[in-house]
């Protein structure tokens, strides 16, 4: 049920910030933690990823899930301007990722974490997480952009009509 209140629109608009956040922060673990994880040596790997592990769950993950659970709320809860149809594509894009985490990445991740440094591993971890987490990010972040123009879009519209 399309929805104008202001709770709607706050729903949104923290989602918004979170999905931009999540691509950041997803960037920074893909495009330079993953790579350098080559640069360090076998004796150091183990130790080092187990103690990236636990961070990444603070600052990465538990956001990311907020991030999906808002969205999700925002198939009731929608601002009226958004189509449910693009709330529904979000979902399905955050869920890709959410999948391809539990049944790719984090098999890679527990190994690289138990045995320590694996290069083809790393290889492994970097093409699937291009494809199957980082293009589904990046078209989500454009939906919401899209969203967001939708919804000021509106806004402004209403302003210049009072």
């Amino acid at each position: 049920m399309p929805t104008s209140n202001r709770t709607s629109i706050w729903l949104f608009l923290i989602s918004f910030a979170l999905v931009f956040y999540g691509v950041g922060v997803s960037f920074v673990e893909s495009f330079v933690n993953y790579p350098t994880w080559r640069l360090i040596g076998a004796n150091e790997f183990r130790a080092y990823h187990q103690a990236l592990s636990p961070l990444i769950i603070g600052y990465m993950v538990i956001p990311m899930l907020i991030t999906t659970i808002l969205t999700m709320l925002l198939l009731w809860y929608r601002p009226a301007p958004l189509p449910r149809w693009a709330i529904w594509l979000a979902v399905v894009l955050q869920l890709i990722v959410w999948v391809s985490t539990a049944a790719i990445q984090l098999p890679i991740q527990m190994q690289l974490s138990r045995d320590g440094l694996s290069l083809p591993l790393i290889e492994r971890l970097i093409f699937t997480n291009w494809w199957l987490r980082k293009v589904p990010q990046i078209i989500n972040a454009f939906l919401f952009l899209w969203l967001m123009s939708l919804l000021l879009g509106v806004n402004s519209q209403r302003r210049a009509e009072a």
